[in-house]
């Protein structure tokens, strides 16, 4: 055995060790010479781009850009021949299907063994699903901020309903802490689900909770994901409802009941259309009778017979007699259910 043959078996080593790093790569890794021409293609290379090596080694590198950018890749050669590398940026190529993939690139000169440059070795990483989250974050951040302002609006609104029907300082605290509290519980549960929507069932129990008698208020209905506005102006109006039937209605005094139902039902010219209804009776008359009247037509009639059904391009009425208070809203079932997701199970359920 030569004395050479020991550094020989290294280098041979220290090459099947590169290969082997190279071809269990999650990256796509692909070598060009300094005529864009591919002549290493590895196995994350076939996975990324479609392309077998049989297909892709030989080709220009061409393959793989899209036509409008292919002046990039004459400015990579150009630097590549001066010995410069490419830092990672993010750049747009092409699969064998013909559908474009978000990648981040860098590329880096080869040498001979005599120090000339005689191609390069580019390294492509898939950040599509990076992308994506990107997107998903900017769309999230413009529907929060759309929101926000939103939700200023109302509560400004909210503020000079409240002060117009306030006997004093005390109760106009009172009265905005608490419908502000209800915009927040309307708030958590779209964050909850990250602003895909809420169920109206939730949205129900999680406003009327504050006023407690859950045994007096029975629920029926489809089951529903509602779309985020439909969240906050239906959340509005069951908190209004709720504490007006905590004060003067069916849960301030024994034996009063509060039911809510809604369906989805056909309209003419076949749309569909939601219809909600909330009833609550007593046993016997409510004390004070005009008096109480009254008092009950504040913020909340303005958000029952104005805000709510406006802010979803529907109509609703609301009837006021002697122990008894029915509230019903018919909207578009568009403007209040997720696209796709709004009905869930069409068989109704009782609670």
């Amino acid at each position: 055995m030569t004395e050479s043959g020991a550094p020989q078996r290294q280098d041979a080593s220290a090459d099947a060790r590169l290969a082997a790093i190279v071809d269990s790569s999650f990256d796509a890794i692909i070598a060009k010479d300094l005529n864009s021409v591919i002549t290493d293609w590895n196995h994350a290379a076939e996975r990324m781009f479609g392309y077998t090596a049989e297909e892709a080694i030989g080709q220009s590198i061409l393959l793989l850009i899209p036509e409008h950018m292919h002046d990039e890749e004459s400015d990579i050669i150009g630097r590549i021949r001066r010995g410069e590398g490419v830092a990672s940026y993010e750049t747009t190529r092409r699969r064998k299907d013909g559908s474009l993939l978000a990648v981040s690139l860098t590329v880096s000169p080869i040498r001979s063994s005599g120090g000339e440059i005689v191609g390069a070795s580019q390294i492509a990483r898939d950040i599509t699903a990076a992308k994506e989250s990107e997107r998903r974050i900017r769309l999230l951040m413009r529907e929060v901020n759309h929101r926000v302002k939103n939700q200023f609006a109302v509560i400004l609104s909210m503020v000079r309903e409240t002060n117009k029907r306030s006997a004093s300082p005390g109760e106009f605290e009172e009265m905005i802490r608490s419908r502000i509290m209800a915009l927040s519980r309307s708030h958590d549960l779209l964050v909850t689900s990250e602003w895909a929507g809420a169920s109206l069932f939730d949205l129900i129990q999680e406003h009327l909770k504050p006023f407690g008698h859950e045994e007096r208020i029975s629920l029926s209905g489809p089951l529903l994901t509602l779309q985020s506005n439909a969240v906050q102006n239906l959340g509005m109006a069951f908190h209004e409802l709720g504490t007006n039937s905590s004060k003067y209605g069916a849960l301030a005094g024994e034996g009063g009941h509060v039911e809510i139902t809604w369906t989805v039902e056909t309209g003419p010219q076949a749309r569909r259309l939601f219809h909600l209804v909330w009833q609550e009776t007593l046993n016997g008359h409510a004390d004070g009778g005009e008096a109480d009247e009254t008092a009950r037509k504040g913020f909340g009639t303005v958000v029952l017979q104005r805000v709510a059904p406006q802010s979803l391009s529907g109509s609703s009425s609301l009837e006021r007699s002697q122990g008894a208070l029915k509230w019903s809203l018919t909207a578009p079932l568009e403007a209040i259910v997720m696209p796709q997701l709004g009905v869930e199970n069409e068989s109704d359920f009782s609670v």
